[in-house]
């Protein structure tokens, strides 16, 4: 009987630790989950707020599920625009901080970008880009035409099911655009998806 007895307390203790172990888990999916969502409506609501155009993608990139892909004019920055020139060498998990400013056609442009921290500067904002690997240029002599392929964590967006291909009609023929919220920190937000410079589709705070 002691024996029985003291299984089935093992048992019970085995059950109550993994129980509390599901809770704790559980908190902190949600805590993490909280944190995310109330980090998008933060730069949602106190971003700086720029238009962006897009560029076609190549159509051999389809509509994935429910959400467009999308391609930025500012997608691929200048090495023409790094402050202090090009790294000499190859650097891997590198961040590349990117001058936005308003230009005459309304939508904002890369003035200046650079592997280190850019400075605030009146009638700018600084978008930082997702971490990528960076292939070195070396001695390139000429580099008017190079450019540096980023993404900023803004390359989809999600629409009602059966209307992504048209949306990705209009974009590829120059009709999308996006305004986006580019918070403190240099994190983008899309706000909205702009069809012929009218809003679209708006996203909710929460």
């Amino acid at each position: 009987m002691t024996y029985l007895a003291d299984k089935g307390l093992v048992a019970n203790g085995n059950a109550r630790r993994v129980w509390i172990a599901a809770i704790v888990v559980a908190a902190l999916q949600t805590a993490v989950l909280g944190y995310m969502v109330g980090e998008r409506a933060w730069g949602l609501r106190s971003g700086v707020e720029v238009t962006l155009k897009t560029a076609p993608v190549d159509p051999r990139d389809l509509l994935r599920g429910d959400y467009v892909i999308l391609n930025y004019d500012i997608s691929r920055v200048p090495v023409s625009t790094l402050v202090g020139g090009p790294p000499k060498e190859s650097l891997n998990n590198q961040v590349l901080s990117v001058r936005l400013k308003k230009q005459d056609d309304g939508y904002w442009g890369i003035v200046e970008s650079s592997f280190a921290t850019l400075d605030a500067k009146p009638d700018t904002v600084v978008l930082k880009s997702l971490p990528f690997d960076y292939v070195s240029y070396g001695d390139l002599a000429d580099t008017s035409q190079a450019t540096i392929a980023v993404t900023y964590g803004i390359e989809r967006y999600y629409v009602p099911e059966g209307e992504g291909h048209d949306i990705e009609k209009a974009r590829n023929d120059s009709r999308v655009a996006i305004a986006a919220r580019v918070s403190y920190d240099g994190a983008a937000h899309i706000r909205s998806l702009l069809l012929d410079g009218k809003s679209a589709y708006e996203e909710p705070l929460y």
